[in-house]
């Protein structure tokens, strides 16, 4: 699942393909000459339950992991060291729940990668599908389902919205990260120099000063930024997928915080509080132009707004100010939304993210520390539990390479994190993580690591995971300090 290279796969024998094909049921009396490396992952992975599209997407994944060798195995630039097996690549290091058995039985194997990829609909823990290299695969991987005589539909993948915030980031097209923080000056912005890999320098971009900033992919895969501050709202995009960027374009008015989401069909859509409540706008088409700005119909003042999206694709929108805390969401998927709803008192700032499973984890932190509340349904959710963890902190979160969601948090005192104990699982007591700060914003590598970014009055620091429970220490993001944060 991380950094697999293709060269070094053994190419499967004709012979011994047709025999596992059999055992799978796909063929008959087929000539083994016939058979194809490929109708092997579409028999499993259909008999795992993908289905029409998401098969076909499976098979490509397949297909760039390993050549759909059951057999195959890659340990290259593998961090921490460990083995990628069988036909999707189940990494020994970050998925121990699947023995060598399994990842080397073709059956298994598809199990386990329905399972980790949430049924098909979040394939991000592969790094060819962060780098687009299953892309390359389609037209062999649409074949092999077609021989199957193309069964049913599935679910495309989800986007999940990033993290918003005074720091952002996320993966361009390539898979490299890209960061940008606030400053008093305008926005800065840095990007690795190689997927999984070191930093440019900071360079200064211009913009709102002292902003809030979102960031979220367009259909065709060039990211966009936004950014707001109490005069104005501004908006940046790639002009092409992993490639240089617009300048600044007006965006609206100013607010006091925005967060933005993908819709299923593609669509970007943008949230914005201000001081009579939240308002939106989204893409006309994906891709395109976009509405005017439209009242949201309530939603708390002056609030810090996050947005995350459920299984089924439609997004949620969250929004906590010092009194209220509200909630509302699609009523369908690409569609209009609900009323804004009652989520619990108000507080000092939240992070959303999601289970492996796909039910939403919502933390809140306040003057006592940070609370937290769960989807128990795709309808419903738990009462407010306490965390403990830092006073009026900001928050941030994201998921390890295995699916367990980590929670990280910053006051002027302390950096501290949370993560669960296991998938879809309870979570550990709060550990250090560092000296105070002023904001923190965590990212995922395109090998699954994940990244955090913290800001301070001295500038921006990072700091990433190097195994399950061990991280690198604080460092630079490069060797500038990037804009001090208040």
């Amino acid at each position: 699942m991380q950094h697999v290279r293709r060269r070094g796969f053994r190419r499967i024998v004709p012979s011994v393909l047709a025999s596992l094909l059999v055992a799978a049921g796909l063929i008959g009396g087929a000539s083994p000459a016939q058979a194809d490396p490929s109708d092997l992952c579409a028999q499993v992975g259909y008999n795992a339950g993908w289905r029409g599209q998401a098969l076909e997407l499976a098979v490509a994944v397949a297909l760039a992991e390993s050549s759909c060798n059951p057999s195959a195995s890659n340990t290259t630039n593998n961090t921490p060291p460990s083995t990628d097996r069988g036909l999707w690549q189940i990494n020994n290091y970050w998925h121990k729940e699947v023995d060598d058995a399994c990842a080397y039985d073709p059956q298994c194997n598809a199990n386990a990668a329905y399972r980790i990829s949430n049924e098909g609909r979040n394939w991000e823990p592969w790094s060819t599908y962060v780098m687009g290299h299953h892309l390359r695969h389609m037209g062999e991987a649409r074949a092999a389902v077609a021989r199957l005589g193309s069964p049913g539909t599935g679910p495309a993948p989800l986007v999940y919205p990033v993290e918003s915030g005074r720091v952002v980031s996320a993966r361009s097209a390539d898979g490299r990260l890209e960061v940008f923080a606030a400053g008093a000056d305008g926005v800065h912005h840095a990007w690795q120099s190689q997927v999984n890999g070191g930093w440019s320098e900071w360079e200064k971009l211009g913009g709102p000063g002292n902003a809030q900033l979102a960031i979220a992919p367009n259909a065709d895969g060039r990211l966009e930024a936004f950014a707001i501050n109490g005069d104005v709202a501004k908006h940046r995009y790639q002009l092409a997928p992993s490639g240089a960027w617009s300048g600044w374009e007006d965006f609206g008015t100013g607010g006091s915080s925005i967060t933005a989401g993908v819709n299923a069909d593609g669509r970007i859509e943008v949230f914005a509080s201000g001081p009579t409540g939240v308002f939106h706008r989204y893409q006309n088409a994906p891709n395109s132009g976009w509405s005017n700005w439209e009242p949201s119909g309530g939603g708390p003042a002056g609030s810090r707004v996050k947005m995350e999206k459920s299984s089924d694709g439609r997004l949620e929108v969250f929004a906590l100010n010092g009194s209220v805390f509200q909630h509302q969401y699609q009523t369908a998927v690409n569609g209009g939304w609900s009323p804004w709803e009652d989520f619990g008192g108000g507080g000092h700032d939240v992070t959303v993210d999601h289970n492996a499973d796909g039910r939403l984890e919502v933390f809140a932190s306040g003057p006592v520390g940070v609370f937290h509340r769960y989807q128990t349904s795709p309808t419903s959710w738990s009462g407010w539990e306490p965390t403990r963890g830092p006073a009026n902190a900001r928050l941030s979160s994201d998921r390890s390479p295995d699916g367990r969601v980590e929670v990280f948090a910053i006051n002027g005192d302390t950096a501290q994190h949370i993560w669960q104990k296991g998938v879809n699982a309870a979570y550990v007591d709060w550990d250090a993580f560092g000296t105070g700060g002023t904001d923190i914003a965590a990212a995922t590598n395109a090998d699954g690591r994940i990244e955090v970014f913290g800001t301070s009055r001295d500038g921006v620091h990072h700091k990433w995971q190097t195994g399950f429970s061990t991280w690198s220490e604080w460092a630079w993001v490069n060797s500038t300090s990037g804009p001090p944060i208040p």
